[in-house]
């Protein structure tokens, strides 16, 4: 029985992660969950799984959460905040953590899950691509168990070979990153002006949150991904390649030295990659339907046209920048995208923003938390002041 804690349990990834402990109640056992703001949902999934504890953002929904527990979860203990989540992460009763907090409200708590030595499934990729050097160090020197649980980076991890490391790449040349292309993978260019957020987290293949949907659309998110991989697997950008696959039915590729590409194929449904991670190096059902490759038919690939996707190539220009520019293409856009969703911006100004404060922000080396946090709240305060200059 492994006891099991869960950042963002009311997120789509911390919602999929319980349907897998359901289906495994011999081996799973949550020992804690965390929500932000869906404190309802927090209490359903509380009352179900009867965690130790739970975490919520602050003391008015600790209250609001006590009431709601009241009469059928009583023993479960609440507690608040950025203490609350790293307290349920190091907690020495926890043997995995799965860090699904979205965004870099995630960092702080996965970090520290990490040096705990947990077997850390992460599905916050901005945990590495805003502090990859610190993150990667505190896995190696505690000796915990990194296991990605992004759909492209779980297909990667499963085409290498187990014995794959930095010493030993064992013939991998080269790692293609699938994308879906979003929802405008065909729109005219000139109807990219007029986007609404609803049409913009209306994603053809995922169920996703809003803020990624968003990044799916705009490619961010595969940006975010090819850094999430430099770190992961120890590549260089130029060792990564990002083609469109709108099936979604291949999630990933590697390629060999002897000409070999394995890939990894199956329904779009994330709890194939989280069951996967959880079990790992066994393998169990994770309820996610067979692939019938029939149905599917045909797999189409293409190059990502980067006058559509800006966001990609400013991603990738940050991975080769490398130091703080990661921290402050990721703040920038968690800026924007927000500002798009709330109606403050167009969907073509996320990338103007990025561009902007990745162009005036100084890129510095990261050789402590307190340099990135610096860096995330610098450029956050950057995309802020464009924003509102430009109402």
């Amino acid at each position: 029985m492994q006891k099991l804690t869960i950042l963002g349990a009311t997120g789509s990834i911390g919602v999929s992660t319980l349907d897998v402990v359901a289906r495994h109640p011999d081996r799973f056992q949550v020992y804690a969950l965390s929500g932000y703001s869906r404190v309802a949902e927090l209490a359903e999934q509380c009352k179900k799984f009867k965690p130790s504890f739970a975490v919520t953002a602050d003391q008015k929904s600790v209250d609001q959460l006590q009431q709601l527990l009241r009469v059928d979860s009583p023993e479960t203990k609440i507690l608040c905040g950025v203490e609350g989540l790293c307290q349920i992460a190091i907690a020495p009763e926890v043997d995995m953590v799965m860090a699904a907090i979205v965004g870099a409200a995630g960092l702080l708590p996965t970090l520290e899950a990490a040096r705990a030595g947990k077997k850390v499934l992460l599905a916050n990729k901005e945990a590495l691509v805003m502090a990859g050097s610190l993150f990667m160090k505190a896995v190696r020197e505690s000796g915990a168990t990194l296991l990605p649980i992004d759909s492209e980076h779980n297909a990667v991890f499963q085409c290498l070979p187990s014995d794959y490391s930095s010493d030993n790449r064992c013939g991998a040349q080269k790692i293609v990153l699938t994308a879906s292309g979003g929802p405008f993978r065909a729109s005219p260019l000139e109807a990219l002006h007029s986007i609404t957020p609803e049409q913009a987290c209306a994603h053809p293949n995922w169920s996703m949150g809003r803020k990624i949907s968003v990044d799916s659309a705009t490619m961010m998110n595969k940006g975010l991904e090819l850094i999430e991989a430099c770190w992961l697997f120890d590549l260089s950008p130029d060792q990564i390649e990002v083609v469109i696959h709108p099936q979604s039915v291949i999630h990933s590729m590697v390629q060999y030295v002897d000409g070999s590409v394995l890939a990894q194929l199956g329904n779009p449904d994330m709890r194939t990659p989280i069951a996967h991670a959880m079990a790992w190096p066994e393998r169990i059902n994770s309820g996610v339907a067979n692939l019938d490759i029939i149905s599917i038919a045909r797999l189409d690939f293409e190059a990502p046209d980067l006058e559509r996707f800006p966001c990609l190539a400013l991603a990738v220009e940050a991975a080769r920048m490398g130091g703080s520019a990661p921290t402050v293409l990721n703040a920038a856009n968690e800026v924007a995208v927000d500002a798009f969703l709330k109606g403050d911006i167009s969907f073509l100004q996320i990338s103007e923003i990025v561009a902007q404060v990745l162009g005036d922000t100084s890129i510095v080396e990261l050789d402590t938390l307190e340099n990135v946090q610096s860096s995330d709240k610098l450029a956050r305060q950057s995309a802020v002041s464009i924003i509102q200059r430009s109402h």
